[in-house]
């Protein structure tokens, strides 16, 4: 399940890339873009329980309630923008509409931290071009998939 949607992101970022470097080459410039994902938000049944459950587990703060107070800060890096097809699987229930993909460093560190809290985690086997995948479910079900990046899209360890 996890593993040809890996190659599909695999896949897509070389094309991404391609299509930027034809753009600007042609073009003679560049366009203005976003520059990151400012925010992901979704429905909660429990939206307090949730928000709790995100941070005691995968470090995820929640949103601040004041301007003193500073918002989860992510690492700079890769990201994926794949709509899917109205029927696809790859989610789970034919009602879920998202999946959330965390980029982690230490993979097999995180599933056993997170497995020693109770979770069950499941750890893709194979591992490819662009890295390692791991999924789990929130207390809603809403599935979580763990991205350790290899190869270029791999954070520089200077």
């Amino acid at each position: 399940m996890v593993s040809g949607f890996s190659r599909t992101v695999s896949l897509l970022f070389a094309i991404l890339v391609c299509i930027r470097d034809f753009a600007v080459g042609r073009f003679g410039g560049s366009m203005e873009k976003v520059t990151g994902i400012g925010g992901v938000f979704f429905r909660a049944s429990d939206p307090n329980a949730l928000r709790r459950w995100y941070e005691a587990h995968l470090g995820v703060t929640s949103t601040p309630t004041d301007y003193e107070q500073r918002p989860w800060w992510q690492q700079a890096g890769p990201t994926a923008f794949e709509p899917f097809p109205a029927d696809t699987s790859y989610f789970g229930r034919p009602s879920q509409g998202w999946m959330i993909n965390f980029r982690v460093q230490k993979l097999e560190a995180m599933v056993a931290q997170l497995r020693a809290s109770g979770l069950e985690v499941t750890v893709d086997p194979e591992s490819y071009p662009n890295g390692r995948f791991a999924r789990l479910h929130d207390p809603e079900g809403n599935p979580v998939e763990l991205w350790e990046p290899q190869g270029q899209d791999a954070p520089s360890r200077t």
